[in-house]
């Protein structure tokens, strides 16, 4: 199974000082919007997402389709298909993807910690 760029979507209490802390690690803004309250941001081959206020707990992100530098992969496992492969698995869902669409979908299930896995496929 293709997952796509591996991120961690960190819940941020101030995304201000998160912001000055992760550069101080090598980190520099790659996307996203400060006044919106989230960034992400990169250290080579490393993304991190900053999300003050938009979620409870952080979550590892995968983006089906994308590489780490957010272009557009031209071979990847669809969201549905990964769906469709972890139902089998009996891993339940706790958001699904529609099975009659294309295109952008997310589906979010947990691992057997309770860590919240979204798989977000933007293309």
């Amino acid at each position: 199974m293709k997952l796509g760029a591996f991120s961690v979507s960190l819940s941020v209490k101030d995304i201000n000082a998160s912001k000055t802390f992760y550069e101080h690690l090598g980190f520099s803004v790659f996307a996203g919007d400060i006044d919106k309250n989230y960034l992400i941001m990169k250290n080579g081959n490393s993304l991190i997402g900053l999300f003050q206020g938009m979620f409870e707990n952080n979550i590892m992100t995968f983006n089906p389709g994308w590489d780490e530098n957010a272009n557009t992969l031209s071979d990847f496992d669809d969201v549905r298909s990964i769906q469709n492969h972890l139902k089998n698995q009996g891993i339940k869902l706790t958001q699904e993807a529609d099975d009659s669409t294309t295109g952008p979908a997310s589906i979010v299930f947990m691992d057997p910690d309770g860590n919240t896995i979204l798989i977000d496929q933007h293309v």
